[in-house]
């Protein structure tokens, strides 16, 4: 025979308490109450942190003869973490838990209990209780000493004797049994077990064949007689699949384990004005407990603090992800401006030129980086000098050299720099043969012997001097000898 569990978890803060301390789980392979105490000091901490340590059972990596021995260790982790915590935090001295438990391997089920929490099975109609309560009243009934009706109402019932409070002598009562289909396990904290009577438990359970239903059903009845504590409760059947799939596997946590934080009861929704919530609420004003504009307020504080808190590491981490971001970004950038090259002019202390006002010192320079700077970041360093005087270029590539020319590379740039040399050395040609005609032709004083005897020619004078159109933009390929002829060149440096 194949089984599985089909199962429901419900939690409810009651109508008295100002905060759920209950922690419940339930899973396909493991059922779990918690129910801590300690107050202030930390009962919802405990009772977290016991499901917690617990719930990594609910899997199938356990054999019929070692999940006793699993649960059991599992629940002396849950021991350990609770000391651990409070040696880490001493406020939290005081603070404990029951748990009970079941985990199933196959068709075996282990229970395991600390507490006064409660295990029940239902098996054909007739409910039995699974667990015995490690408290001071029921060692007085175990001792003859007091009846189960008079340990009903007994003003020290809720003296507990035995929880996890990570104390090394802390350790619970470990069982093995046998499921059969059609069984319904119910394991609940004090706050149901304590107000609802087990017949009305047994009917309730046998009435309602949905687990959730029946769930929802045992918490009503818990807040109809009071709700004068945490009710958590855990339904569970375990059903015969066969061959076919098993039930839903999604795990439920209910109680502090899944919220953290104080819960306005349901009850006020279904009923305040009963005679039972009624009392629960003057009982909660004689005791001079927390009213619920208090607790509800207490909530909104701490939800408002765990939201600044939320809404500061979001800040945080979204501020060091942009300054990441920032960071790759500005040095791609800058490698990509490493790979650029242009053509422009440099100062005689070797600064990039940023006017003319210098002209006649700037010399022509091959650059890496951005031909433009990046508001206060310059991105461009001299990469080569060169002799070739600006002021003596063209005057259209003179313009051009002071605005920097943008090369795809540096190949590119190189072959520019090589046809302004080109242009300036037919600059200088020019100007020194300009210089040499204006000589020739000078007139010689009357009496004085002339230079060379010989007249000067005619081709010699200025106005014989050939021109020539000079192109808009710097040519990038090799200009033709005899391009030293270009007129319009520069003055002398």
């Amino acid at each position: 025979m194949a089984i599985a569990l089909r199962y429901a978890a419900r939690s409810d803060v009651g109508l008295v308490r100002a905060s759920n301390q209950d922690s419940g789980y339930a899973g396909p392979h493991l059922l779990v109450i918690a129910d801590g105490m300690g107050g202030h000091a930390g009962g919802d901490v405990a009772s977290s942190l016991a499901v917690g340590a617990l719930s990594v059972l609910d899997g199938e990596a356990h054999g019929a003869d070692d999940a006793a021995d699993h649960l059991g260790e599992a629940i002396e982790a849950a021991n350990e973490e609770l000391r651990r915590r409070i040696g880490a935090e001493p406020e939290l001295a005081g603070m404990g838990t029951t748990v009970t438990a079941i985990l199933r391997s196959g068709e075996r089920l282990v229970l395991a209990h600390i507490g006064d929490s409660r295990g029940y099975l239902l098996r054909d109609g007739v409910l039995t209780q699974l667990t015995r309560d490690h408290s001071y009243v029921q060692s007085l009934v175990d001792a003859g000493r007091l009846t189960p009706e008079d340990a009903e109402n007994h003003p020290q019932r809720s003296v507990l004797l035995r929880v996890l409070t990570g104390a090394a002598e802390d350790h619970a009562d470990v069982s093995v049994r046998t499921a059969r289909s059609g069984d319904r396990f119910l394991l609940c904290s004090d706050g149901l077990s304590g107000v609802v009577a087990a017949d009305t438990l047994a009917t309730t359970l046998i009435e309602n064949a949905d687990p959730g239903a029946a769930a929802e059903r045992l918490v009503e009845l818990a807040l109809r007689g009071g709700g004068p504590d945490n009710i958590s409760v855990v339904v569970a059947d375990v059903v015969d699949i066969g061959n076919g799939p098993p039930p839903a596997t999604t795990p439920q946590v209910v109680g502090a384990a899944a919220f953290h934080r104080p819960r306005r009861s349901s009850a006020f929704d279904k009923g305040p004005g009963t005679a039972a919530s009624r009392g629960a609420m003057l009982g909660r004003d004689a005791d001079d407990g927390p009213d619920d504009e208090d607790a509800e307020a207490a909530a909104r504080q701490v939800l408002e603090q765990r939201r600044r808190r939320r809404r500061r590491r979001f800040v945080a981490l979204g501020s060091a992800l942009l300054v990441v971001l920032l960071a790759g970004g500005a040095w791609g950038a800058w490698t990509w401006s490493q790979q650029q090259f242009f053509v422009g002019a440099v100062t005689a202390d070797g600064r990039p030129a940023t006017s003319t006002a210098e002209a006649s010192t700037e010399r022509v320079a091959l650059f890496r980086g951005l031909a433009q700077d990046i508001g206060p970041v310059q991105t461009a360093r001299v990469v080569q000098g060169t002799d070739i005087v600006v002021a003596q270029l063209p005057p259209v590539y003179r313009e051009q050299v002071e605005e920097r020319v943008s090369a795809p590379d540096r190949e590119s740039a190189e072959a520019i720099i090589a046809n302004l040399r080109t242009l300036w050395v037919g600059c200088l040609e020019q100007a020194a043969a300009q210089q040499e005609q204006e000589q020739e032709a000078t007139p010689t004083p009357s009496g004085s012997p002339t230079t060379t005897g010989v007249p000067a020619s005619p081709s010699a004078s200025p106005s014989a001097t050939p021109s020539a159109t000079v192109p808009s933009t710097i040519p990038t390929t090799p200009i033709p000898s005899g391009a030293g002829a270009v007129g319009g060149c520069g003055g002398d440096s």
